[in-house]
């Protein structure tokens, strides 16, 4: 199976890196993704629409990427998807898919690219990890969230390993700033035999 992006994913360090690496992968993102199995999008879109039935509500997919987690939402029944996305490849790939509403190219460095109370729902597929987003980016997104709005994500293998993910993650749940409504690990991308813990956390 072809990994010539893949492989290199979780060992970026920087942000500037990172966006770099997924400028250049863009084109082929999809395919390779999908050559292994890419399994996430989809348990995010369930595990959302089983503990928020109303598909009306707008939903922010954050780091969006190429739109396969938007295209996942739609399958799942959400109507009114908003993407955010640092690299600008990325986001003319999940424009072409017409699966969101609007699309916004953020800054790496924007410490608060969400107005915060924008949205009540926010998902984050494969956004927080080794190689993708820092800790920091979780509590951004839970401080732009309403009380009772809900953070859906995925941490993969790396990021569950990795106690800078998990503690920011605890942090919100020991102090009971959030509660953990579900929590399930699967495939992740079977491909490469990585697999993710898919969490709905609301925030109280």
């Amino acid at each position: 199976m072809s990994k010539k992006f893949l492989d290199k994913a979780y060992d970026l360090e920087t942000p500037e890196a990172t966006l770099t690496h997924y400028d250049r992968w863009a084109a082929s993102y999809d395919a390779e993704i999908a050559e292994n199995g890419y399994a996430t999008p989809g348990r995010i879109a369930e595990a959302l629409a089983s503990v928020h039935p109303d598909i009306s509500e707008p939903v922010l997919d954050f780091g969006c990427g190429t739109g396969l987690s938007g295209l996942a939402l739609r399958r799942a029944g959400f109507q009114t998807i908003d993407g955010m996305e640092p690299s600008r490849e990325m986001l003319e790939q999940a424009r072409a898919k017409g699966a969101y509403r609007h699309l916004t190219q953020i800054e790496v460095t924007d410490t608060q690219p969400i107005t915060k109370g924008a949205y009540r729902l926010i998902t984050g597929c494969g956004v927080l990890g080794t190689g993708a987003a820092p800790p920091a980016v979780f509590d951004m997104i839970m401080h732009a969230l309403p009380r009772g709005g809900l953070f859906v994500f995925s941490y993969n293998d790396h990021a569950l390993a990795d106690p800078a993910y998990t503690g920011k993650l605890n942090e919100w749940l020991d102090c009971s700033a959030a509660r953990l409504l579900s929590r399930e690990h699967g495939d992740h991308l079977p491909g490469i035999d990585l697999k993710s813990t898919v969490y709905v956390i609301e925030k109280s």
